[in-house]
């Protein structure tokens, strides 16, 4: 077994050849031997079937009458005796003439017929089959009359042996063959997918695998492959793009700390409190990079998969702790239907909340609406407003991270553009959709989440987390107003 392992083929091809040579190698030589002894029984029967033919003639031929000399050869038969009861030689060829009888085997009781193989010593490498025929006759009275046709013992079987070891060697070569030339054919596919892959690079992540026309199990892998390499570009560029623009963020409130530190050292005679207005707008500044950053990481969380936790969340509870703890300069009204309870992350599922109630109020005139119902086995939450709207156009950018519209640059400068990117993300994770559209009852814009439904669950425990989230919404955590003001509008 060790030496198997040493001697075993590293390729593929090599192997599945291998392989096939194991396969076959022992059913063949299987074959080979019983093909063997067939051709060595058939050998013997026929050699039998003559001497049987020859003795048969001569029983009858001494039925009437006898031989005055030697019997002659018959059937192509040299060796021909004819023994008495007593065990005497009353006829026999010319090749038999004063010998002994071949054998003393006589038939079985109600029997005529023996048959009898022998290699007397006198015949050298040679071997007799001998058959015995028992008939009755007018001469000679009750005989015996053997007929043997003789064969060379050490000639035909080393040469069959060698036959069939010839004729097994040439049926594995011809298996090794034909299993590298298909293993090959085969395997050429997998080897363009393997060039194709060798070329390539972070770099240049346009390139696609070259899908064989076989239409089998590889084309299907290089479908994957191609699919898969779909998914790691768009990565690639999301992460580009995201690198780019988290850099151009940052770098706007780490620029606006500079200058005021730099104003305030380079200024020689401070007025009084000028110091004190410096500081507060450097806290502003931090402020926004803490909400930026903190942003940052739960993209890089929901990136990742990394699951906050997973409990059974009731909608209307918590819009309505939202909404009840929630200080707004316009109406928000809502339309809740009880029983829309979801799976997921409460928290997160209040910053939801929190991030489409922060953008509508800043684009709405003078109404909000908070609509939850259930539609089959999905749980759906609208925010509408009576504001602008959103273009059709920007309808999937708004969901872009840090894309702003020109209109939420002027209503809010600081705003980061990561709100309902983040708030899309999370719906995602939870297996919905956020998407927007104009709303068919304020007409301005309308948010609009869907998630799967949890089904049925403990009766009140929906409200309970409703009001946990506001509670935490309270307390300044995620599902707080200080995430507000991160919308792409």
């Amino acid at each position: 077994m060790g030496m198997w392992r040493r001697l075993r083929p590293r390729s593929i091809r090599g192997r599945a050849t291998a392989g096939s040579l194991l396969i076959v190698a022992p059913p063949l030589a299987l074959a080979l031997f019983l093909a063997g002894i067939g051709v060595h029984h058939e050998s013997e029967r026929v050699r039998f079937d003559r001497a049987n033919a020859a003795a048969r003639q001569v029983a009858t031929r001494i039925e009437s009458q006898g031989y005055e000399g030697a019997v002659p050869p018959t059937a192509g038969v040299l060796r021909i005796q004819v023994v008495d009861d007593d065990g005497r030689v009353v006829a026999a060829s010319s090749a038999m003439q004063g010998r002994p009888p071949l054998v003393s085997a006589r038939p079985e009781r109600g029997d005529f017929l023996v048959e009898e193989t022998l290699c007397p010593a006198e015949e050298g490498d040679g071997c007799l089959s001998v058959v015995g025929v028992e008939t009755d006759s007018d001469p000679y009275g009750p005989v015996i009359v053997y007929a043997a046709v003789s064969y060379a013992r050490g000639a035909s079987a080393p040469l069959l042996e060698v036959i069939l070891a010839g004729v097994g060697a040439l049926a594995l070569a011809a298996v090794g063959w034909m299993a590298w030339r298909g293993a090959g054919r085969a395997l050429r596919p997998v080897e363009s997918i393997r060039r194709d892959l060798e070329r390539l690079s972070a770099g240049d992540l346009g390139r696609r695998l070259r899908i064989p026309t076989t239409g089998d199990e590889l084309a299907e892998l290089a479908r994957t492959g191609n699919a898969t390499l779909d998914r790691l570009e768009r990565a690639m560029d999301r992460q580009r793009s995201f690198v780019s623009d988290a850099s151009h963020e940052l770098r706007n409130p780490i620029a606006g700390m500079r200058t005021r530190l730099e104003v305030e050292l380079a200024d020689p005679d401070p007025e009084p409190g000028s110091a004190r207005g410096a500081m507060e707008g450097l806290l502003q500044d931090v402020e926004r990079l803490q909400r930026i950053v903190g942003d940052l990481l739960e993209l890089a969380r929901l990136d990742a998969d990394v699951a906050a936790g997973s409990t059974e969340v009731d909608l209307a509870g918590l819009v309505l702790a939202e909404v009840e703890r929630r200080v707004s300069a316009v109406e928000v009204g809502t339309d809740l239907e009880p029983g829309a309870r979801v799976r997921g992350d409460r928290v997160r599922l209040g910053r939801v909340l929190t991030n489409l109630l922060a953008n509508a109020e800043r684009h709405a005139r003078e109404r909000i609406l908070v609509v939850v119902r259930t539609e089959g086995d999905t749980a759906v939450m609208e925010v509408h407003d009576d504001g602008a709207g959103i273009p059709e156009a920007d309808r999937e950018r708004v969901f872009e991270r840090f894309a702003r519209l020109a209109e939420s640059r002027r209503r809010d400068p600081g705003g980061s553009g990561l709100g309902l990117a983040i708030s899309r993300a999370v719906a995602e994770s939870g297996g919905g959709t956020l998407t927007a559209g104009e709303s068919p009852v304020l007409g301005g814009a309308v948010l609009v989440m869907r998630l799967p439904t949890a089904g049925d669950g403990a009766g009140g425990r929906g409200a309970a987390e409703g009001e946990s989230a506001g509670a935490a919404a309270d307390r300044g955590g995620p599902g707080s107003t200080e995430a507000e003001g991160e919308d792409g509008r």
